[in-house]
């Protein structure tokens, strides 16, 4: 088996290089990011914890973003350059913040719960329905960061409203973390539900604030013309509101916690509001 999984990273990574050459810049992105997750996996594989993946999830985003700008751009673009940027701070803060929070806790719940259902499957199971699916939406997820880079133009008024939406997104990401690490480092909350500062108008101000910052880039490949490509910043927040962010976590939070009912009555899922009385 562990020669047959030799075999097979180097048959994909060897045909993946093959494509990259010949294929168009937008699709040797999604090859790229195709392989850098075969070596994760493979990694996952050694390391028995394919949670590793979450970690990448961030800077996936980045390194696009910067392929994109160097296969793009023949000289420096200030425009592009600070989308750039802004991608990378993002993606290295939430890259750091999953790592060190994972970090010596063992493999996710979820992943588990995969490799006891598959089995002895769970090698290609795991390559498919956690690394390869992954990789596919963010590659899709990651569009506006292509096209936005398609034009060399100078600074847009949708570019600054990117830059606005882009600084409330990771504003209310970065201090909603930030909150809940502190809370949950106090012994005295312990089985508490977090309500305080930002959670205080919105029971998930990072998925809020991560939604948002897609908006923001999404404004930039409007300014490019781009504005067909909105379906990026929708199934982003579609995923994080339906599917692995809100809708995910608040199952397990209402079976863990008793008092987090009360919490759903008085605030907000997702856009900040006040708290009802």
């Amino acid at each position: 088996m562990k020669y047959l999984r030799l075999i097979l990273l180097i048959s994909i990574l060897g045909f993946g290089s093959y494509l990259l050459l010949q294929a168009p810049l937008i699709q040797q992105g999604l090859l790229l990011i195709i392989s850098v997750l075969t070596i994760l996996w493979l990694l996952s594989l050694y390391l028995k914890d394919a949670s590793i993946v979450d970690s990448f999830w961030g800077m996936g985003f980045a390194i696009l973003a910067w392929f994109y700008y160097v296969g793009l751009n023949p000289s420096p673009n200030p425009k592009n350059l600070i989308l750039c940027v802004l991608v990378s701070i993002w993606a290295i803060r939430l890259s750091v913040y999953i790592g060190l929070r994972n970090h010596g806790k063992g493999e996710d719940y979820r992943y588990q719960a995969m490799r006891a259902e598959a089995g002895t499957a769970f090698w290609w199971v795991s390559y498919l329905r956690v690394f390869i699916l992954q990789g596919v939406l963010l590659w899709i997820i990651a569009s506006p960061l292509f096209f936005a880079q398609n034009v060399n133009q100078s600074f847009q008024v949708f570019d600054y409203v990117g830059i606005i939406l882009w600084c409330i997104g990771f504003g209310f990401e970065a201090i909603g973390d930030f909150q809940l690490s502190q809370f949950k480092k106090n012994p005295n909350n312990k089985g508490q539900v977090m309500n305080q500062g930002l959670w205080h108008y919105t029971r998930h101000p990072n998925y809020f604030g991560d939604a948002l910052l897609w908006w923001g880039y999404y404004c930039f490949a409007v300014s490019a013309g781009a504005w067909q490509t909105i379906f990026a910043p929708i199934l982003m927040t579609f995923l994080l509101m339906k599917v692995s962010g809100v809708a995910l976590l608040e199952q397990s939070l209402k079976q863990s916690k008793p008092q987090y009912q009360d919490y759903i009555r008085k605030t907000s899922a997702f856009f900040p509001w006040l708290p009802k009385q």
